[in-house]
């Protein structure tokens, strides 16, 4: 008889002292404790590519009753943005892409589940803002088991070896619904590489009654439950007015290409998405995700793209160029970017700086407030931006501090 003690041991490794383990038993015929001791956690592959990847898939529930949460996703969606913002591996920030779903709605097709793909993952966070402020709720049926499928099917997730690809899903109906087993879908997921977290909408307890817990384990996520219906508080600052000020100069400095509708299109989101954070208090941290290095617009932007493609200028017709440069020679067409690209680095210094000195006042009311309030539970935000801070650093990121 072999009785085996191990701490942590490679299957193939096992196997293959095996035969050794049973000509001893049977020769002697004595019990052997094998103990068998490896690190806790393996060496992990250093990262060696240009960027890191993040892929984030959010799963919303859109049913009649989530309008708190849909409020909150609006509200705090450039709070979540921050803290991927925070991120680096071997020194780099990471390529964020985001995708949205919605799902439980009477208004989308009964034959898909009701499920909607709102936004394919994509780097352009503007996009991803417009996408949250177009969702509207409608009383339906909640399959959370559709969702989480068909956002592992529909979506382009990165291969690159060591990315960060999860899912959110949120929402306060049973996990068990619909056709689509969630315990399949969940397994799936992992397999893929995909962690789900899962955010129930109401009391802790009933969301590990409806299964929401037994989900995010199988996925090997974190399961959360939030108060859908907590205002999201707005703290004005000192510094407001300056920070609005310096994000109207650095709009200034994109150079929209593409075909006309292309360019009046993205000039245009990028003014209503910041109109949209500034009505529901998130103006503040938009900005400072703006000044980041996590706001870029390759392949939209003449700035963000000259500065990994030096040949940009020379590719494109002149007519997919902003107007004020379509006369411009070559060397006038170059000097015009890389003075914008300078004004750019200035401003997003600016406001890296005037944000810190926000930070630090609306923290100090933050502190007031908390004494004072009565309200309880967490917010969509404060559960996201909790599972990303632990996950990306057991994904091998190091954060640093928030500007």
């Amino acid at each position: 008889m072999i009785r085996f003690s191990i701490a942590r041991m490679a299957t193939t490794t096992l196997l293959a002292l095996l035969p050794i383990f049973h000509q001893q038993s049977v020769a002697g015929g004595q019990d052997i404790t094998i103990t068998v001791h490896q690190d806790d956690k393996p060496t992990k592959q250093p990262f060696s590519g240009q960027r890191p990847a993040v892929d984030v898939a959010i799963l919303l529930d859109t049913s009649n009753s989530m309008d708190g949460l849909i409020h909150q996703a609006k509200s705090q969606l450039w709070t979540i943005i921050q803290e991927f913002a925070c991120a680096e591996k071997a020194g780099k920030t990471p390529e964020l892409r985001v995708a949205v779903f919605e799902y439980g709605n009477t208004n989308l097709p009964a034959s898909e589940g009701y499920v909607r793909q709102v936004c394919q993952l994509t780097n352009d966070l503007d996009k991803v803002s417009e996408s949250l402020f177009g969702l509207k709720t409608n009383g339906g049926d909640e399959y959370c088991g559709t969702v989480i499928n068909e956002a592992l099917k529909r979506l382009d997730w990165s291969t690159q070896t060591n990315a960060y690809k999860a899912i959110f899903i949120a929402g306060n109906e049973p996990f068990t619904q619909g056709s689509v087993d969630y315990k399949e879908a969940c397994s799936k997921a992992i397999q893929s590489g995909v962690v789900v977290n899962t955010i129930h909408c109401g009391d802790y307890q009933a969301g590990v009654n409806g299964m929401w817990k037994h989900g995010a384990e199988l996925a090997e996520g974190k399961y959360m439950n939030i108060n859908q219906d907590r205002a999201v508080v707005h703290i004005k600052a000192p510094q407001d007015k300056i920070i609005i000020e310096l994000n109207t100069e650095l709009n200034k400095t994109y150079l929209w290409y593409g075909a006309k509708a292309e360019r009046d299109n993205l000039s245009r989101n990028q003014s209503v998405q910041d109109s949209n954070a500034l009505g529901v208090g998130g103006f503040s941290n938009r900005v400072a995700s703006k000044a980041s290095s996590l706001y870029r617009n390759e392949g939209r932007d003449l700035v963000d793209t000259f500065a990994t493609d030096e040949q940009l200028l020379s590719k494109l017709k002149d007519s997919l160029l902003p107007e004020e440069m379509q006369r411009m020679t070559l060397e006038e067409r170059t000097e015009h970017v890389k003075k914008l690209a300078e004004k750019r680095a200035e401003l997003k210094k600016k406001m890296i700086e005037i944000n810190q000195a926000r930070d630090a006042f609306v923290a100090a009311e933050q502190r007031k407030l908390a004494e004072a309030s009565g309200e309880e539970g967490s917010t969509l935000g404060d559960a996201i931006t909790g599972a990303v801070r632990d996950q990306l650093q057991n994904s091998g990121f190091e954060l640093k501090k928030k500007n």
